[in-house]
């Protein structure tokens, strides 16, 4: 296949590679038919980094039972304003998605959407991303605007914990799963911290939306001073026991069962990492102010008891959890929503999330607890 064969809209979609790439992830699955139900490209504001293919499929006789006739085809975002450096660097998200839920498969760990292929195209930087639809399952998409129980956060502080206590300083880290990202190193942290990419983006964005600008204003600091405490934080974070990360844990990234229960999408900046990274975002991005502020050093003990019931006896006191937890908080307005434009989740959402990982930044006085590292 060519880099110009896979699509970046549903008019290229076709059975042929659906069933190609089927029959590769799923020993015995024959597709024998597809039909294009709906798409959700990059700019209508239903689509991040990535558009949607909404698909029918039907299998041919003799293909294992159970699998899901309806799915969801993600492709690669067009955005005619792109240089070459920014599709390059998207790449790399798309490459870690398809790598993610293909050879790593979360769904076998944790509440995860099914995997039947993907593939990746290093020249053009398009991919194609088939998982099971899980509107079939009754599942509702969570975002800032729809409240968070504490309920679910404690379920999916538990998907989380039983993640990161298997992973971690795990051999398998540098041994099976050594093609992983790594925070301080790779193609995902040349995105973020090549000055071209997104502290470029950042920069602009910081100069010209106007409530980001005072948003960071109103912080004391700018698009620089984040950047140095991102990278401050980063290095120190390397230095942390290291696990499995989910990599990008706002509350949109996540989805809610039927019973009540939460589960884990969008697998783009999986990476090997420090557990904070993951838990300060999903705090910050999916409870109220007033919520997180009443109830976070709760959840951090729990997400701590869930370590342990997983067997890892030397999860981190609960001090140290606190500690990271405030510093990991500049990853969520620097990285998290500083570098995402209105277009990708619309206004309301987007303001939301920025006011939360701000406020939260400084309730927890996170610029002076990175000041204090070393």
């Amino acid at each position: 296949m060519t880099a110009t064969e896979l699509p970046t809209g549903p008019e290229g979609l076709t059975t042929d590679l659906v069933a190609r790439l089927v029959a590769e992830q799923v020993p015995g699955a024959r597709v024998s038919g597809m039909e294009i139900i709906d798409s959700h490209l990059w700019g209508s504001g239903e689509a991040s980094s990535a558009g949607r293919i909404d698909i029918a499929v039907d299998y041919a006789a003799g293909s294992p039972e159970g699998l899901p006739r309806r799915l969801i085809a993600k492709i690669a975002r067009v955005d005619p304003d792109d240089t070459p450096s920014r599709r390059e660097s998207r790449g790399g998200l798309y490459a870690t998605e398809v790598m993610v839920y293909t050879r790593f498969d979360p769904a076998r760990l944790v509440e995860a959407p099914r995997v039947l292929g993907g593939t990746y195209d290093p020249v053009s930087h398009h991919f194609v991303l088939l998982l099971e639809d899980l509107r079939e399952r009754g599942v509702r998409f969570a975002n800032g605007t729809v409240p968070t129980s504490l309920e679910r956060m404690r379920s999916l502080l538990a998907q989380l914990a039983k993640l990161h206590a298997q992973f971690w300083n795990s051999p398998a880290l540098d041994g099976e799963l050594a093609w992983m990202e790594h925070h301080t190193r790779g193609r995902l942290y040349d995105m973020f911290n090549t000055p071209g990419n997104a502290p470029a983006a950042i920069a602009w964005l910081v100069d010209t939306v106007q409530f980001k600008r005072e948003m960071v204003e109103r912080l004391g600091q700018s698009a620089a001073s984040l950047f140095a405490q991102f990278q401050a934080v980063q290095r120190h974070q390397a230095t942390l026991p290291r696990t499995v990360c989910h990599g990008d844990m706002h509350i949109g990234n996540s989805y809610i069962l039927p019973d009540g229960s939460g589960g884990l999408i969008d697998w783009q900046l999986t990476s090997k990492g420090f557990c904070m990274h993951d838990i300060s975002y999903l705090l910050a991005s999916g409870l109220s102010v007033a919520e997180r502020r009443a109830h976070e050093r709760d959840l951090l003990a729990f997400y701590r008891e869930q370590l342990l019931e997983h067997g890892l006896t030397e999860a981190p006191d609960a001090e140290v959890l606190w500690r990271e937890y405030r510093r990991a908080m500049v990853w969520g307005v620097y990285i998290g929503w500083l570098t995402t434009p209105v277009v990708n989740y619309g206004w309301e959402i987007t303001v939301m999330n920025h006011l939360r990982v701000m406020t939260a930044y400084e309730d927890l006085e996170t610029a002076k607890a990175i000041a204090e590292l070393p």
